[in-house]
């Protein structure tokens, strides 16, 4: 499980460093078309947008696989042991749920309506279903690490050393 983790990890970042790339390389160009040349890009605003949507929808899966996303952690830092342990499961719960309600389905029912509709960005010509796809794609990679960090915690419970644990 930690090599598929580790491997994830690895994609997911490659991915993010990419798509920030090419949003840099947007940005810049458009500052430049607009101030230099003078006749804005409308082809690279439009992108940017796009781009700037999936660097932070694929990114925060990456941040929760990487326990660095925000969070209050004022009552899982004075508890120990089991306590510690169920709140986190509890924490984890959560996460999948608004993840597989919100990102997972509501986003894949904004996609797919999207895509039927035949909805096209003005500028690109894309069908903006596939703009959406960034939502249900970042739920399910959020999902399968709340269920990684469900089950190191689950295992925390039986006497089992797993490092998810301090990180809640």
């Amino acid at each position: 499980m930690k090599n598929l983790v580790d491997c994830i990890n690895k994609g997911l970042a490659f991915f993010t460093i990419c798509l920030s790339t090419f949003l840099v390389f947007c940005v810049t160009w458009q500052v430049v078309s607009r101030y230099v040349l003078g006749t804005p890009s409308t082809v690279t605003d439009e992108f940017a947008r796009y781009l700037f949507m999936w660097v932070a929808m694929i990114g925060a899966a990456y941040t929760t696989g990487q326990h660095r996303h925000l969070a209050i952690d004022l009552l899982a830092m004075k508890l120990k042991g089991v306590g510690k342990n169920i709140v986190g499961l509890v924490i984890q719960t959560l996460i999948a749920l608004f993840a597989s309600v919100v990102l997972v389905y509501g986003g894949s029912v904004l996609a797919i309506s999207t895509l039927e509709t035949g909805q096209i960005t003005p500028a690109l010509g894309l069908q903006m279903g596939y703009v959406y796809l960034c939502l249900p794609i970042s739920g399910v990679l959020i999902i399968f690490y709340a269920l990684v960090d469900s089950v190191a915690l689950i295992q925390n419970f039986s006497g089992k050393d797993t490092t998810v644990s301090e990180n809640y």
